[in-house]
């Protein structure tokens, strides 16, 4: 062969193998950009407003670290023909979303008519929950009893569920859904169920195993905190004091759990409410509850994954619904006074 042919034939190997990395490059990185941007994190309103087009919209996505790659989200939205499809309205969107499931949330065509977009709130009971989906025209209150009740749903983190009506307490994942009014209650049930399956991620099983609780565990305490809580600052450290009281045995001493033995809350509860004897009555039984009381949202399970670092064992709330905490029952009695 000759030099001359030996010198083509090598330049032809190089581009070729260049052209092998810049495909296998350009491979890796569309799978990473067409992934959602993240496992975790809360829903976000999104305002589409009269001439918004799917390029503005795909930018502010970016910005907001709610996709990873804005030509990306734009190649879909092209592809879906979206920029003339996109309505105006108020949207939820979260970043374990990815780009194309966003498309189809965004999308009109994607968007029957005949569904019903509801937002189930944090804190709902199973039985708010029946009552909101009842109100909206998604079946009778007869039908969810008997799915909560009574159906098989296929998820390890219910192995362990109590009978009756609060057998799925805490795990109706409380978001925002579109949803066809033909779904059958057991499907919406299901639905509810399968979004929180999503807040059960590797990292998060890492860190029950740190922190030593089972998903049940986890998701029973998380109910205590979203019940307690008003402001977001306040999640972590009623987390931390939480931790703290269950690591020296003393009873949690939780209204909230009062509340929800009692069915119907009251405006003031009085020590008579305290004696009633019950597992869920935390100011006569030390440990964790029997389970959950409510659906904590995202904030309420990650603050208990990862509560404060204090020395706190009491907080009373304050006249704007925050809570002031302290390490003693004297600090204690003085914050109750301050604040009464």
């Amino acid at each position: 062969m000759s030099p001359r042919k030996k010198a083509k034939r090598k330049s032809s190997m190089g581009f070729i193998l260049v052209l092998v990395v810049l495909c296998f490059g350009f491979l890796t990185w569309w799978s990473w950009a067409t992934k959602p941007y993240s496992s975790t994190g809360n829903p976000e309103k999104i305002t589409i407003a009269p001439g918004t087009t799917a390029a503005k919209l795909a930018e502010e996505l970016q910005e907001r670290q709610l996709i990873r790659s804005a030509l990306v989200f734009r190649y879909f939205a092209r592809a879906e023909q979206s920029d003339f499809k996109l309505y105006v309205g108020d949207y939820q969107l979260a970043p374990t979303m990815s780009p194309s499931e966003m498309i189809k949330r965004l999308n009109v065509s994607s968007i029957s008519l005949e569904t019903n977009r509801v937002t189930i709130p944090e804190g709902y009971s199973t039985e708010q929950i029946i009552d909101l989906l009842v109100q909206k025209g998604m079946g009778s209150k007869e039908e969810y009893t008997k799915v909560v009740t009574e159906d098989e749903f296929p998820y390890p983190y219910l192995k362990d569920a109590p009978k009756g009506i609060h057998r799925l307490e805490g795990y109706l994942f409380p978001n925002t859904y579109d949803i066809a009014l033909k779904t059958t209650p057991h499907a919406v049930i299901d639905l509810l169920l399968k979004q929180f399956g999503k807040e059960i991620t590797p990292e998060v099983e890492k860190q029950l195993e740190i922190i030593k609780l089972s998903v049940s565990e986890w998701v029973t305490l998380a109910s205590l905190i979203e019940k307690e809580a008003v402001t977001e600052e306040d999640r972590p450290l009623i987390a931390s004091v939480i931790m703290n009281r269950l690591k020296i045995k003393m009873p949690l001493q939780i209204d909230a759990t009062i509340q929800f033995l009692l069915g119907t809350p009251k405006p003031t509860l009085y020590y008579k409410d305290l004696e009633i004897p019950s597992p869920y009555n935390t100011y006569l039984n030390v440990g964790i509850p029997p389970g959950p009381i409510a659906s904590p949202g995202h904030a309420s399970l990650q603050a208990l994954l990862y509560p404060a670092k204090t020395d706190f064992l009491y907080y009373v709330a304050k006249k704007d619904g925050s809570h002031v905490f302290s390490k003693t029952y004297a600090e204690h009695l003085n914050n109750i006074k301050l604040n009464q």
